[in-house]
Parts: structure tokens; C-alpha cells; sequence
């Protein structure tokens, strides 16, 4: 049981195929963790300059996408704690993300970094490392032609205080690429309302807002809290507001974004194989009127491009082309950018999705109706 993306369905020995279309449609990538998209080369050479910390094979553990990720957190947590040693390094990491994120026309990039690890744990000074980040996205802006915006992502594991901690340090040093805050790591008995002092406080200097709720199993009440306490702009996840259909059609009305990840992992374990895509609750979401919008997450730790996030759509969840389209504006909708230029990439997306729509050789259904 994987979630590693295979050839598309429509797949064709010539013409222009469905993975084509995918790739070369532009996007939006609301949903992406920084040290989840480190480079399998670039990992090993971390870690051997830092005296082999990793053994071999943790490090590829890092990359195999299986029923059970073992040692992940481990691993995503050496980075902090034995890899990332100075400013360079989230530099480099940085500008290789967006770099990769690109190649699959990814316009707009709003990734989330965790600064309490990189301050306490690396060392770095809070305004030497998001200084580096902001470079490589600059950087990445006139070689590569994508925008990237950077979220900063308060350590749920860690304490309200340091996320307290982390909102000011972003209040300090405001610059137009460090856009906003999130809540990332392990949900469990980790409620969101342990952090509504961080975010009323980041709502007050001017800061965005997202949250991970409702993520591996944890109750829909978590993705209320996070919408009516915290009263952030959108959801990360979010899927067990299934659940709770009343409160699904508010979210409805109210036209709040989930940030969606086909291949989160929760499901693959806890869903028997044959049933995995069939049970999963990004089947059902639009089906209850909830605006989407498909993310890579972690794309190296997944084993995912955004191209094939978005295949999986088709392939596991059975969507059209027409929800397609709509999740990729669902997508400019919920970015954090001026009104302007969603309007502007909004006619332009449309028409580009239109003529590319038009190339495809073996087109899947428009739309498909899920319950």
C-alpha cells in the first residue's frame, strides 16, 4: 500500500496526456513544509558533514514511502537538532525547494518553516535565518520565475510560550515575504486552543493565518477551534469536519479552503488497501459544498511532485477536469496575495487551463459527483 503516483490512467505513447496536463497547468502550493522537501543528495551531504549522525539507512527510510513511515520524526527533527548548522543551509534548501516546486509550474509557494527548532535547537539567530530564506526566495524569483511567501510554523510539541516567542520574533523583523504563521507536528492531545495567544497576537502585527486541524484522526471540534478561536484564514487538512456535516455545511457558506494532501498518511495505515482512495474523506469533501485544493505536504517524504498530487486527484479520488479546474482556483482564492493579481491569475489560469484542456488526447469525465 503506497501512495507514491504510478502512470496516468490516460497515459499515451504520444500526444498530450492527463500528466501533461498537470504539469503544465499553473498552481499554487499552499501546503508544503520546508524541511520535508530536502533533496535525497543534499540530506546525505548534511549529514556527512556533520560526522554521519543518520545511519544509512534512516536516511533512506526517509525516502521510502511504505504502510508505516518509521523513524520519520526522528529524522525531521535531526535536522534541527545535528544538520542545519547555518544560514546557508536554509538558503540552499530554499531555493532548491522552490527550484523543484517550479519544474511543475508552481507560480505561487507558501511553504512553512518552524523557527523555534532553528533559533533553540540550530542555534541560528531568528533574523540571520528567516534572512537567508527570504534571500533564496528572492533568489529563486529571477532564476526561476516563482513566487514563494514564507510561513512560520509554531511547534505544536513545543510551548505556548514559544509560540508566543515565534510570533514576535516574526513581528520584529517583518519583511512582505514572511507573510504569515502556522501550527504544524503532532496533533494529538495537542489542541489548538493552546496557541490563541500567538495567534491573536500575529492577527494583531498583520500576519496571515493557517492551522493543521482535524489531521490523523483528531475530532472535527478541532477544526472549529481553529476557525472560530484562533480565526485563521484557512485550513491545513481538516478532513474529520466530514464528521460533523452541519458544521461542513458552515464551513461551506463561509467559504473556508482546505489545504488538502492526497498522500497523508493517516489514511494509508488506518484504511484497509482496498478501500483507501474509496473511504478517504478528500473523496467526499467537495460532495459537502467544502473548497479544496490538493498540496504536495512533505513532496520528498511522500514521494510526490505537485504534478502527481494533483494526478492523484483523478487516479484515487476520481475527479474531473472540471473539479480540477476549480480546485485550482479554490487554490488563488485561499492565497495570501493582492487582490489584483488574483484577479489577473485568475482570467490567465482559466484561459491557460481551457487551452490545455483543449491538447488532451483522452480526456477523463468533466465532473464527477462524490458523496
Amino acid at each position: 500500500m503506497t501512495a507514491s503516483p504510478s502512470a496516468s490512467p490516460s497515459s499515451a505513447a504520444h500526444g498530450f496526456d492527463l500528466e501533461a496536463l498537470l504539469r503544465a497547468i499553473p498552481k499554487v502550493e499552499l501546503h508544503c513544509h520546508l524541511f520535508g522537501t530536502v533533496r535525497h543528495e543534499t540530506f546525505k551531504q548534511l549529514n556527512l558533514r556533520a560526522g554521519s549522525p543518520l545511519a544509512a539507512d534512516e536516511i533512506e527510510g526517509f525516502y521510502t514511502r511504505g504502510e508505516k513511515p518509521v523513524g520519520v520524526l526522528r529524522v525531521l527533527r535531526a535536522l534541527d537538532a545535528e544538520l542545519v548548522r547555518n544560514p546557508d543551509d536554509l538558503h540552499q534548501l530554499t531555493l532548491e525547494y522552490l527550484q523543484d516546486a517550479a519544474q511543475h509550474n508552481v507560480r505561487h509557494a507558501e511553504f512553512s518553516w518552524n523557527p523555534t527548532g532553528t533559533v533553540q535547537v540550530s542555534g541560528i539567530p531568528y533574523a540571520l535565518a528567516q534572512g537567508a530564506i527570504v534571500r533564496a526566495i528572492r533568489d529563486a524569483k529571477q532564476q526561476f520565475g516563482i513566487d514563494g511567501r514564507l510561513i512560520g510554523a509554531i511547534d505544536r510539541e513545543a510551548s505556548p510560550a514559544a509560540a508566543l516567542e515565534m510570533v514576535e520574533w516574526m513581528a520584529a523583523n517583518r519583511c512582505d515575504e514572511a507573510i504569515g504563521i502556522g501550527i504544524d507536528y503532532r496533533e494529538v492531545d495537542r489542541p489548538p486552543e493552546l496557541f490563541t495567544e500567538a495567534y491573536a497576537r500575529a492577527r494583531q502585527v498583520g500576519l496571515r493565518t493557517t492551522a493543521h486541524a482535524g489531521e490523523f484522526g483528531m475530532p472535527w471540534t478541532n477544526v472549529r477551534t481553529a476557525l472560530d478561536v484562533l480565526r485563521v484564514d484557512r485550513i491545513d487538512h481538516g478532513y474529520t469536519v466530514v464528521d460533523a456535516p452541519e458544521f461542513a455545511r458552515e464551513c461551506a457558506e463561509r467559504g473556508v479552503l482546505f489545504t488538502v494532501v492526497p498522500t497523508n498518511s493517516y489514511y494509508l495505515r488506518t484504511l484497509p488497501p482496498e478501500r483507501w482512495a474509496l473511504d478517504h474523506p478528500i473523496r467526499r469533501m467537495p460532495g459537502l459544498g467544502l473548497r479544496i485544493h490538493p498540496n504536495t505536504d512533505d513532496p520528498t517524504l511522500h514521494k510526490v511532485t505537485p504534478t502527481q498530487a494533483w494526478l492523484m486527484m483523478v487516479r484515487d479520488f476520481g475527479f474531473g477536469l472540471d473539479d480540477l479546474r476549480g480546485f485550482m482556483l479554490n487554490g488563488l482564492d485561499g492565497a495570501w496575495i493582492d487582490e489584483t493579481q488574483r484577479r489577473d491569475w485568475r482570467a490567465q489560469w482559466s484561459d491557460a487551463f481551457d487551452h490545455l484542456r483543449s491538447r488532451l488526447d483522452d480526456a477523463p469525465p468533466s465532473s464527477q459527483a462524490h458523496a
